[in-house]
């Protein structure tokens, strides 16, 4: 019996819409997956089909890390796709602008640091025109941008920052801020960590390297060229008011409407390790991204603290039989650990614990440089012991000051240790970060980054090291410089670093100078007077001559440790030789730099005095206009060396050096001069003559504290400490 034709064609149009139905499901499910053109979604993303680099990794219960705890690295995750920001024309021969599409996106991050009180950097989503950014810096770039791109409108990169350091540079806020950036690291607008509650509408402040998940919320309004970006905890709905609202065009970001872009999420990390997270992520193109299912989320690690928690509820129980026999053993092992902690003991006050977050155990140190073994010993200076150390709970490299202190500097040490832990909060590139102090008694430990190529003075005067080239030492300079201008003028007290010298500035792993050992630094409020000091401390050659009557620190006596660190660069010589510069030997052997370059600038070849190890090999033009400012810096009158916003801006090409005429008078008989009659003007009019080593002799030996009173007749004139 044959079917009907009715039965037939009913048969086929079932078929048809079992298949449709299907389909639907198919497409459902692959833009759940990881998306169509248009939008995406990952609850999780094991299996997602990811494009990483750097250190980011998909753990195997799904969670994304971009960053782990390796310190200064970056880590990518790239939706695979590339997506066309820009609509294309209503008509084909159209020729107005390009205008870029509306899009949403939204995700789940954790960052986890492994101190409480300070993270590495942030992470940020992205939209970029390509994924090599192999080019990028870590730590304040966030892995994004280098310190060359920064700002180029070339660029073409769009991003949400969700940034925990505050880096002076890019003008940021705070360390615990939401920026929109374009091209750039200066934030077109941002704002502190928080959201708006919907119930109160005040604001409530979150810390973002808090280790608790978050969710974003990134909206952006093609037609009303507008972004809307919107934090808050995970557990909270999305709240009706965004944390920013800025008015930003990104058509010309996203360029012409034949090219596509990336999108993706970006992390880094500096000194301080960090684990960055994500959870889930969805974009949607036109509309707003697809709702994240919380259920599927991977979960994050247990933070250590709640893991000893639980540990300790198990254990207690179990232990109690065990507690008598615990106690013998305390009883019998007291003397034991009584002399253990004389060996390490700790000089703790009240009111040190304001400042408790700077302060490190002394056995931490102990074990980290393996009981101050000689063989990590990095040198030796007239006012400490400099150490190699790996802190034990983070594997952190570390150096170890330790300072040896007089009965005076104990006496001020609450003013002090405050000083240190204002010192700690500074954050700039050319800059050693002080992580924090320990104290005995009778010493006192500073804690720094450890910098792998050690100091400038070793490169310079080593007879191991091959001569620095022109460029490198010029690089320097210009590091220093910056350094000390953000220390004079750029943070929220002036700091007067008092020891400005080559063997105080270290050279990272990229060979960039940083001026550290603040063990000397001095700190005021803006405005105020400059703070006067019982005792004259530096080094030789780089005091300045006005500290010898006035005993006042200021920028300018900084300036010039600055201007005599730039000669010492630029020619290779130290400061003061003593008998060993034949044919440039003043009285009794004592060479002096500056009057020798002055020497040399008199007769008509100051570029000669470069370091004559270049053999010639650098820009003259370029060496006479840095010994020249070297010599403007170390003029005797405070008020005639350059601030370091000038010095800076000389080196930089931006600003002409001031005039300073060459002069038979040397800058010791000026200083003199000067120190005699308290003259500021510099116009003194003396002879050269041969008092000058008798002057020097008046500031004793290199590298000692002058605390003890000295005087010294110089022909007519005396100068004294007091």
């Amino acid at each position: 019996m044959h079917p009907k034709p009715n039965s037939i064609v009913s048969f086929l149009v079932l078929l048809l819409f079992h298949v449709l139905i299907l389909s639907h499901e198919s497409s459902a499910a692959a833009a759940a997956a990881g998306g169509d053109s248009d939008h995406f979604r990952y609850d999780g993303f094991a299996g997602a089909p990811l494009d990483l680099d750097g250190m980011a990794m998909v753990e195997p219960d799904g969670k994304l890390m971009l960053t782990n705890v390796t310190s200064q690295m970056k880590g990518h995750a790239f939706h695979p796709a590339p997506l066309r920001f820009v609509a294309p024309p209503p008509k084909p021969n159209a020729t107005a602008p390009a205008a870029a599409r509306s899009f949403s996106t939204t995700f789940v991050f954790a960052i986890a640091a492994e101190y409480v009180t300070v993270s590495g950097n942030g992470l940020a989503f992205f939209v970029a025109p390509s994924k090599n950014l192999s080019a990028a810096l870590p730590s304040q770039f966030l892995g994004l941008f280098n310190s060359e791109n920064n700002g180029n409108a070339s660029n073409r990169v769009f991003a949400v920052e969700l940034d925990t350091i505050r880096n002076q540079e890019f003008g940021d806020i705070n360390g615990n801020h939401v920026g929109v950036d374009v091209n750039g690291l200066a934030s077109v607008a941002s704002m502190p960590a928080g959201y708006y509650a919907d119930d109160t509408g005040e604001f409530e402040n979150l810390t973002l390297f808090s280790g608790a998940a978050m969710q974003v919320w990134v909206d952006y309004d093609g037609a009303a060229a507008a972004i809307d970006v919107t934090l808050a905890p995970v557990e909270v709905p999305r709240p009706r008011r965004p944390l920013l609202s800025v008015a930003v065009d990104l058509s010309p970001v996203v360029a012409a409407a034949d090219a596509a872009a990336y999108v993706g999420l970006s992390s880094s990390t500096g000194p301080h390790k960090t684990r960055h997270y994500v959870l889930g992520w969805s974009f949607a193109m036109d509309g707003p991204a697809p709702p994240l299912d919380y259920a599927k989320l991977p979960k994050l690690p247990r933070a250590s603290t709640k893991r000893r928690s639980m540990v300790l509820k198990v254990l207690v129980p179990v232990a109690a039989p065990l507690l008598a026999l615990a106690v013998v053993v305390a009883v019998a092992s007291v003397l034991l650990w009584r002399r253990r902690r004389r060996r390490h003991a700790e000089v703790r006050e009240d009111w040190e614990v304001e400042f408790g977050p700077h302060r490190f155990a002394y056995k931490d140190l102990v074990r980290a440089t393996r009981g101050f073994d000689g063989k990590r010993l990095l040198g030796v200076g007239g006012f400490g012991r400099v150490y190699r150390g790996v802190l034990p709970a983070s594997g952190t490299e570390v150096a170890v000051k330790v300072v040896s202190l007089s009965h005076d500097a104990e006496q001020g040490m609450r003013q002090f240790v405050a000083e240190v832990a204002s010192v700690g909060r500074l954050r700039h590139r050319n800059v050693v970060p002080l992580l924090g102090y320990c104290r005995r008694r009778g010493e006192l430990l500073l804690v720094y980054d450890y910098m792998p190529n050690g100091s400038l003075d070793r490169w310079l005067h080593g007879q191991s090291a091959p001569p620095l080239g022109w460029a490198q030492r010029v690089r320097a300079i210009r590091g220093v410089a910056a350094g000390l201008l953000y220390l004079h003028e750029g943070w929220e007290q002036v700091v007067v670093h008092r020891d400005v010298k080559a063997s105080n500035v270290l050279l990272d792993g990229e060979m960039d100078a940083r001026l550290g050992d603040f063990g000397l630094a001095r700190l005021y409020g803006r405005g105020a007077a400059d703070p006067r000091t019982t005792r004259v401390v530096g080094t030789l050659g780089y005091l300045a001559p006005e500290l010898a009557h006035t005993r006042r620190v200021t920028p300018a006596t900084d300036v010039f440790a600055f201007g005599s660190f730039v000669l010492e660069v630029a020619c290779g010589r130290r400061p003061i030789e003593h008998g060993g510069a034949t044919g440039d030997d003043g009285d009794d052997g004592e060479f002096v730099l500056a009057d020798w370059v002055l020497d040399r600038w008199h007769k008509g070849d100051i570029a000669g005095a470069a370091d004559a190890r270049l053999r010639g090999d650098y820009d003259h033009e370029e060496a006479a206009l840095v010994l020249k400012l070297g010599l403007l810096c170390t003029h005797p009158a405070p008020a005639a060396r350059p601030p370091m916003r000038l010095v800076v801006q000389v080196l930089d090409g931006d600003a002409p050096l001031p005039e300073l005429a060459p002069t038979y008078r040397s800058f010791i008989t000026l200083a003199i001069v000067q120190n005699a009659d308290g003259d500021d003007s510099g116009a003194a009019s003396c002879p050269s003559s041969s008092t000058r080593y008798s002057f020097l002799k008046s500031w004793e030996v290199a590298n000692i504290s002058l605390d003890f009173p000295i005087n010294s007749r110089l022909g007519n004139f005396t100068t004294s400490f007091g």
